[in-house]
């Protein structure tokens, strides 16, 4: 993209507050941005070629919504803070956080820091496991952790004030029971992953505020699901929920 373009990019930004630059084959994150510190709300840079975040991505102090879907963000071990710096927690006014479709597979710990999100997609990336920074995010809604290669929801997951968790088309096979333990969990999505139906905990079932859990293309015919302990419970939940928005 021309110095031209770009230019005139950053001078709509200046009046608008948002930045978007999608499907341009940016091959980094525009250094320019720098000189909108302190005016950005929105920043857009879906499909793109972009490899890493640099850590002036902090100095955003008024950003809500950040998305980087469909780039090229890659976690090795080594090097993953570089990827997505240890300064991204510094945005605490940050609602949005889109990473989707990028071939992650860990987070820095400051992700934790993110006082004010919302919403986080990471979904079709690489994670093997579930990210335990995440239990530090008290205000989040949606989760979603679809399409990657996640084996286990562990206990830990069960420190998650989320409304809704997006798992579909990964690798489960085994759900811990301290998720009933989920304060505001209210939607569940388990679809096309490796699970038995003694793989289910009936606390989820019995116990949890869940209202809707998703659990088809799974190792079991969803009619066997009716004979689990605690699935009158829960399809009282689910219909009280559905009278609701009807």
């Amino acid at each position: 993209m021309g110095n031209s373009a770009l230019k005139a990019h950053l001078e709509t930004s200046q009046k608008t507050g948002v930045f978007q630059l999608t499907g341009k084959g940016l091959p980094e994150f525009p250094e320019e941005l720098q000189r909108l510190t302190g005016n950005l709300r929105t920043v857009d840079l879906s499909s793109n070629k972009i490899e890493a975040l640099p850590a002036f991505i902090g100095s955003f102090a008024q950003l809500k919504s950040l998305s980087i879907n469909s780039n090229r963000l890659i976690c090795f071990a080594s090097v993953y803070s570089a990827i997505l710096p240890e300064e991204i927690g510094k945005l605490r006014k940050l609602e949005t956080l889109n990473l989707n479709g990028n071939q992650l597979h860990r987070l820095p710990a400051s992700i934790g820091q993110l006082n004010s999100l919302r919403t986080f997609g990471l979904s079709g990336n690489c994670f093997r496991e579930f990210p335990s920074s995440l239990g530090a995010l008290r205000h989040l809604d949606l989760l979603d952790l679809s399409k990657n290669q996640i084996s286990t929801v562990p206990a830990e997951v069960a420190a998650l004030q989320v409304i809704e968790i997006n798992l579909n088309q990964n690798q489960i096979s085994m759900v811990s029971s301290e998720l009933c333990g989920c304060p505001r969990l209210k939607v569940l999505r388990l679809e096309e992953n490796c699970l038995e139906l003694s793989s289910i905990p009936t606390s989820i079932l019995r116990d949890s505020q869940v209202s809707l859990l998703s659990l088809e293309g799974n190792l079991f015919e969803m009619k066997k699901l009716r004979d689990l302990e605690g699935y009158d419970k829960y399809m009282e939940r689910f219909t009280a929920t559905k009278k609701k928005f009807t």
